[in-house]
């Protein structure tokens, strides 16, 4: 593999010493930026896009190009894994991701195999691959998947929801059948982010989008036992060096200290919890990521550069902090707000470290 040229994600990850704190965002490659949506309707749809190799490869560099990002994530989407395992997925013009025939029994999750990320998910090891020689060692390339249970959330309930009633009634009135759904997850999602290490992936990412929908005991129950179940499993080692893992639940920040205990070496962070409290509770076990307000890339440029400022006062010298949104820009910003926020963060960043 071609020698990485800029590896301060990985350092940061691993809290290795850095000139720098590294920075990128969560859904960089995505609708803000006019070049992804021209390439994305060259592609005739998302799905499209998601199944053309060269077609993510061109969208996971573009922010790379712009933005001058310190790592470039796999653009694909996490509802490819529960559509490997034999749901047939949608996406509506203007609408959200549609699983026609949800599920909604225990015969329904029996019958779900475990995919091979090699056969039904090859279109993603091979966008992998491509990606990984396009970058030609630039930055390292981070691989992800959804938690099991978001990915639950989506193939229960059919779709988006705003209240989870149908998910939540399974795992209360049914919880074998959501716990085998949930095993099963988990044990594809770990086979499908080995593959995408295998194919090149040089850190990976479990989105657990809803895990703060739950209560303490149920987040135990439902969620991150699932997600260490595949840290378990997960490969550490590639290519020479480790694989950094990272672990964010979107309103999750109450219980930190249990998943840094799950030997994920990262831990995401969202815009609820000031990062120097996180640092206080975890900063000794795990790296961060986060945390900035993604509303705040709204701001005026001079008032995005002093959010930046702010947030790296807080963590303060040292090592382990990797800059990003505390979840995914949102399509309306304007992308030279998105290039002020990366400028801000190289340059405010070096007097915390050295």
């Amino acid at each position: 593999m071609t020698e990485l040229k800029n590896d301060l994600f990985l350092r940061a990850c691993l809290r290795e010493d850095v000139e720098r704190t590294p920075v990128w965002m969560m859904r960089q490659a995505g609708r803000y930026l006019a070049e992804y949506r021209a390439t994305r309707a060259r592609a005739g749809g998302f799905l499209n896009l998601c199944r053309s190799p060269e077609l993510c490869s061109e969208v996971t560099l573009q922010p790379i190009d712009i933005l001058d990002a310190d790592a470039a994530i796999l653009f694909s989407d996490i509802l490819v894994v529960p559509e490997a395992m034999g749901m047939e997925l949608t996406f509506g013009v203007g609408e959200g991701p549609k699983f026609p025939d949800p599920i909604t029994c225990l015969a329904d999750v029996e019958k779900l195999p475990i995919p091979d990320p090699m056969v039904e998910l090859k279109y993603v090891m091979d966008a992998v691959s491509t990606i990984r020689r396009d970058l030609n060692g630039r930055v390292p390339l981070i691989g992800f998947a959804g938690s099991p249970w978001t990915l639950a959330t989506y193939m229960v309930e059919g779709g988006g929801s705003k209240n989870f009633s149908k998910v939540k009634a399974m795992a209360f009135n049914e919880p074998a059948t959501m716990h085998l759904l949930l095993e099963k997850l988990a044990d594809s999602v770990a086979a499908y982010l080995n593959g995408q290490i295998a194919s090149g992936a040089q850190a990976v990412q479990i989105f657990d989008t809803w895990g703060g929908i739950l209560t303490t005991r149920d987040y135990n129950e439902f969620s991150l036992q699932y997600m260490k179940r595949i840290v378990e499993q997960l490969t550490r080692t590639s290519e020479g060096r480790r694989v950094p893992v990272i672990l964010y639940t979107k309103g999750g920040m109450g219980w930190l200290e249990a998943i840094a205990d799950t030997g994920c070496d990262v831990v995401g962070l969202d815009w609820s919890i000031d990062i120097d409290v996180a640092k206080a509770r975890i900063g000794h076990k795990v790296a961060l990521q986060g945390n900035m307000d993604p509303t705040m890339l709204y701001a005026k440029p001079e008032r995005i550069r002093a959010e930046v400022k702010d947030i790296l006062a807080r963590f303060g010298h040292g090592n382990g902090h990797v800059f990003n949104l505390g979840h995914g820009i949102t399509p309306d910003v304007p992308p030279q707000h998105a290039i002020e926020f990366f400028k801000a963060v190289r340059e405010e960043s070096v007097r915390y470290h050295g």
